[in-house]
């Protein structure tokens, strides 16, 4: 049996706060944060990559997405001909002229707002919502390789399909080709949130320590019809707008930057006129890419064109404060 001073020892203030730093730790595993970055200026003039590009099919682009390694580009829309509810999507691949290469067809996958673009040696993987539901946005995550010409089913046993978040009734991604991070926004009980994990063990399907996860930020935008999203570093860039008209209406497309450490807005939301001369101009898409000389920009995706002959228009910012 301890005796009284061996008593007294054992509830020494500094043991004890030894005592509690353990219990701490045992209980609140340490999280870590996104390193520190620059940021993109949204305040700075945007340039155009292309204008007025055809897809696969006729319909308003929704989002791309670019494979940073093999220099690809892929963008996504509905099937001509789905409901939109049906998450029917069609995966158009271009060249960074806008040069038509190919095509995908994804059976009720989702709504296409984004998506993310994974190098595997020569191949392209895909990462997009899979199983929509009835508001046409998908329950989950999948991963699959792009297959120029091909259909799949949101019930292919050749998906990889994941839950990244628990309790996440609707999913989505954007990658951040530079640092490799997997971006996941998605729908819990009290509204949408959003998660950042390491993309090399997201795939693996390890999605237990996020590097950073925080509610979506409340934006005092024009619109609140949300059109896209893409991090680079400790940023996550917000698009929001509707469509406009030369004719009439007004442009409201606005970008937002926002610390993934914090959750704060740090810059925004920034009206952006890229396109403004576009005959109907509505903002689709956001995407992160890195040239071969290494320079980073924010892409800025826009459908234009009239109905039944829609097209892709894609400009960038690359001024980093």
């Amino acid at each position: 049996m301890l005796s009284m001073q061996g008593c007294r020892s054992l509830l020494r203030p500094t043991s004890l706060i030894v005592l509690l730093v353990a219990l701490l730790s045992a209980i609140q595993p340490a999280q870590a944060t996104v390193p520190s970055s620059k940021r993109f200026d949204l305040s700075k003039s945007s340039y155009d990559l292309f204008r007025s590009k055809s897809l696969h099919d006729a319909t308003v682009q929704q989002g791309f997405a670019f494979d940073n390694t093999n220099r690809r580009l892929f963008v996504a829309q509905r099937r001509d001909g789905s409901s939109e509810t049906s998450g029917d999507l069609c995966i158009t691949q271009l060249d960074f002229d806008g040069n038509y290469l190919g095509y995908m067809y994804l059976k009720g996958f989702g709504h296409g707002v984004s998506f993310g673009a994974q190098a595997v040696g020569s191949s392209s993987y895909l990462w997009t919502e899979v199983e929509a539901n009835s508001n046409g946005y998908g329950k989950k995550l999948a991963r699959f390789k792009f297959a120029s010409g091909t259909t799949l089913s949101s019930s292919s046993s050749s998906l990889k399909k994941f839950v990244p978040v628990s309790g996440a009734t609707e999913h989505t991604c954007s990658i951040d080709p530079v640092n490799n991070r997997l971006i996941v926004r998605h729908q819990l009980s009290d509204g949408k949130h959003i998660s950042v994990f390491d993309l090399a063990k997201a795939t693996d399907g390890d999605f237990s320590a996020p590097l950073a996860t925080f509610k979506h930020p409340k934006l005092s935008s024009k619109s609140d019809t949300f059109q896209g999203y893409a991090a680079y570093g400790e940023y996550i860039y917000l698009l929001t707008g509707n469509s406009y008209d030369v004719t009439g209406g007004e442009v409201n497309s606005e970008v937002t930057s926002v610390n993934m450490n914090t959750g704060a807005v740090v810059q925004g939301p920034t009206l952006t006129k890229a396109g403004s001369t576009l005959v109907f101009r509505e903002p689709e898409g956001l995407a992160i890419y890195q040239t071969v000389a290494g320079e980073v920009r924010l892409f800025l995706g826009f459908a234009s064109g009239k109905g039944g002959d829609r097209r892709s228009n894609l400009f960038y910012k690359n001024a980093l404060v």
